[in-house]
């Protein structure tokens, strides 16, 4: 079976986590995933990440973040940019996620990097996922 939208799977096992009340999942990795990870863990939305060398391409284990009243930190994951339908952005149309409270992820000639970030380096790039 190939897998068409990698990412998209990534944030689907996020997603599937969340809903079960995991406290962790294991995703395939990636270049790409591993630095949406690194931001997630940067913003505080995770509480950490292990990388496991499996001889493949190796798995990232993601240590899920919850309030003490049980709630996911993170709220919603929103795959933006896909495959059959790319999605780029200048950099005065980089979009804000629920009020500034939210993160684009964006892939730009400088890697990849938050929309605040983005802005702040003045470039733009392809909208990945959305994540608040």
């Amino acid at each position: 079976m190939t897998m068409t939208d990698p990412i998209a799977d990534y944030l689907t096992r996020i997603r599937n986590a969340i809903q079960a009340r995991k406290v962790r999942v294991d995703i395939p990795a990636s270049r790409v995933k591993k630095e949406i990870t690194r931001i997630l863990k940067r913003h505080h939305m995770i509480q950490d990440y292990i990388l496991i060398d499996d001889g493949k391409s190796g798995i990232i284990r993601i240590l899920l973040k919850y309030t003490p009243e049980g709630q996911s930190v993170i709220e919603g994951l929103q795959r933006i940019s896909r495959p059959g339908l790319r999605k780029y952005v200048g950099k005065d149309e980089i979009p804000r996620v629920q009020n500034n409270i939210g993160l684009a992820v964006l892939s730009t000639s400088n890697g990849i990097i938050t929309g605040a970030k983005a802005r702040r380096l003045g470039v733009g790039g392809e909208v990945l996922c959305y994540i608040w």
